[in-house]
């Protein structure tokens, strides 16, 4: 696994009634809710790297520092961008922005572990008692 700072990847979605502030319980507005966008810009970094991951592998989530600076409405096309900033050991750093048509809608931070699926998945379930 090579691993090389500046990777990039790259995620799109539509803005639809399903991934709005309302629907999603962030807001009462029918515009693209922060949540959807923190799931794109993670779906970005995860296109970044997943390639380049061995066999059984992946990333997970683990911190995000993001400002969402604009509203997208319902019918317009969005997009998040991330590039590998930094790679220290299995913890690798992104930087994220999102757009729409109009230009810069959110930017920030992501940071991700490398994983082993099966161990993961196991430990989960012994959280949940299984």
């Amino acid at each position: 696994m090579e691993l090389e700072v500046g990777r990039a990847g790259r995620a799109e979605t539509v803005v639809t009634r399903e991934n709005t502030a309302a629907a999603l319980g962030s807001g009462l507005l029918p515009v693209f809710a922060t949540p959807a966008m923190v799931a794109l810009m993670e779906a970005a970094a995860v296109n970044a790297c997943q390639d380049m991951l061995e066999e059984g592998s992946g990333t997970v989530g683990t911190r995000l520092d993001l400002a969402h600076e604009a509203a997208t409405p319902v019918g317009q096309t969005v997009w998040a961008e991330a590039t590998l900033t930094g790679v220290e050991g299995r913890r690798l750093t992104f930087t994220v922005a999102a757009y729409d048509g109009a230009g810069r809608i959110g930017q920030g931070i992501h940071e991700r572990f490398i994983i082993q699926n099966e161990r993961f998945l196991a430990k989960a379930q012994q959280r949940g008692g299984k």
